[in-house]
């Protein structure tokens, strides 16, 4: 309804956004439904609206267009807005569980490395070349999206590395994209409380890959149970990677040690100064996509010599009295067990692992008891304390924790709901060369409570009482 010779000079689905001349798509939410907001919308100086439901009451020299899907309609506008940026560059999506924010930062150091100027997307930080940006979400709405694919060609960037969010593809964040190419890390529980069964996690994250065109590559973890599967239906150039199956891509650790990891990448040798078996698989990858992307073999061996990992994953600090803290955002069972088997594998005898976690409030319940449990099989001691427990009462989290201990675990088990706390506490029990984990929030600066983001780092208070 309306007219359609109309120049837009803006587009929002936040009516608060909107400017002079400026095009509104009404967005149902789960909290907020943007139907709500036309009026205030026009107000502030949209003079278009697209939505799912034409109002009742119709504004002069205001054009209304009708969808079935306004979430849809909303990437494919953002796509055309910002002239379709992703076919102006190399954009490798990383999708999974578990690694993706260490991928695609592993990779966008690695083309750093290469001389490349690249791009980033991730949970962490985005970046155009190394201009940081604040990161708000795993995977960014299409409007933001686009407008920084657009804004890192403008900038010379010839590669982007971005995470996709099971959330991001259900959600049509990144319907109308180009993908050069697809990683797919791993699938273990998670999401549960947003996709309600893991099949629908499973078809979340398979649908990135059925939607890349047959111009592009996929890369599957073929280690996993679900890789393959993931893949199938792809119309893409489909090929493999593995520490343990035959693949197309693969490796072999050599070494593992609190100094790094010595592999063997397809018959080449290679030191990486990061930890763990999941590491391994994480630089696998990384070296897949270089290779895909053309780049030599040697050139990338190079490169991978020279990374560092993610802030807020297995992050180590020591003090001067031996004791070893390790900050990782292993945040679901499969993680921090990999977290912490890969402590146990590179540890000495006499060292003994303190573990403390806590999990989300608002998010999956199923997995409390069991990351208590596996804190518990892992670790000679275990403090369960807080995490974001943004609407849930922090010591209800904890009793869920517990469920998952037995009774003898329980003898080594303390519960310490105030998080700071929690960490002087398990800084003071560990002995001379022992090892702290403190699992959950990794990078995250804030700790969510009823809707309040407080500052909280446990970065900044493990270093606080180290140097005390």
């Amino acid at each position: 309804m309306g007219s359609t010779e109309i120049a837009i000079s803006n587009i929002a689905f936040d009516s608060r956004a909107l400017k002079e001349n400026g095009l509104f798509i009404a967005i149902k939410g789960e909290a907020f439904d943007g139907h709500n907001f036309i009026e205030k919308a026009i107000l502030n100086g949209a003079t278009a609206i697209v939505c799912q439901e034409i109002p009742s009451s119709l504004q002069p020299n205001t054009t209304y267009v009708e969808v079935k899907d306004t979430r849809e309609a909303l990437a494919h506008i953002a796509t055309n807005f910002y002239d379709h940026p992703s076919q102006e560059i190399d954009l490798v999506g990383v999708t999974g569980t578990n690694g993706k924010t260490t991928s695609c930062t592993l990779l966008h150091q690695l083309f750093s490395h290469l001389n490349f100027k690249a791009g980033l997307i991730s949970t962490v930080e985005c970046k155009i070349g190394e201009q940081v940006i604040e990161s708000t979400h795993t995977t960014p709405d299409p409007i933001t999206l686009n407008k920084l694919l657009r804004s890192m060609i403008d900038q010379g960037c010839s590669h982007c590395f971005m995470e996709v969010s099971s959330h991001a593809v259900v959600q049509h964040r990144i319907t109308g994209l180009e993908f050069t190419g697809g990683v797919f890390t791993n699938i273990t529980h998670d999401h549960l409380d947003y996709h309600k069964t893991f099949e629908a996690y499973l078809k979340a994250k398979k649908t990135f890959f059925d939607q890349l065109n047959d111009q592009a590559f996929a890369l599957y973890n073929n280690d996993d149970a679900n890789g393959k599967k993931m893949c199938a239906d792809s119309p893409s150039q489909t090929l493999s990677f593995g520490l343990s199956n035959p693949s197309d891509y693969r490796a072999k650790i050599l070494e593992s040690s609190l100094d790094g990891l010595h592999l063997s990448i397809n018959n080449h040798e290679v030191w990486i100064p990061l930890h763990g078996r999941f590491n391994a698989y994480n630089a696998l990858g990384a070296f897949a996509v270089a290779r895909e992307l053309g780049i030599e073999a040697q050139d990338v061996l190079v490169g991978l010599s020279k990374l560092e990992g993610a802030r807020g994953r297995f992050q180590l600090i020591r003090n001067k009295q031996g004791k070893t803290a390790i900050i990782d955002y292993a945040h679901t069972p499969d993680a921090l067990q990999n977290v912490l088997e890969t402590i146990h594998d590179i540890k000495a005898d006499s060292q003994k692992i303190i573990c403390l976690v806590g999990c989300g409030g608002n998010r999956d319940k199923e997995k409390r008891p069991k990351m208590a449990r596996i804190a518990s099989d892992y670790a000679h001691r275990v403090i369960l304390t807080s995490d974001n427990p943004r609407d849930e009462v922090p010591s209800q989290i904890i009793d869920d924790m517990m469920q998952g201990v037995s009774k003898k675990a329980a003898l080594n088990t303390l519960a310490i709901e105030n998080r700071k706390e929690a960490i002087k506490t398990a800084i003071s029990i560990a002995s001379e060369k022992d090892i702290i984990l403190i699992a959950g929030k990794g990078h995250e600066t804030y700790q969510e409570i009823k809707g309040i983001k407080h500052p909280f780092s446990d970065l900044k208070i493990v270093e606080e009482f180290f140097n005390a």
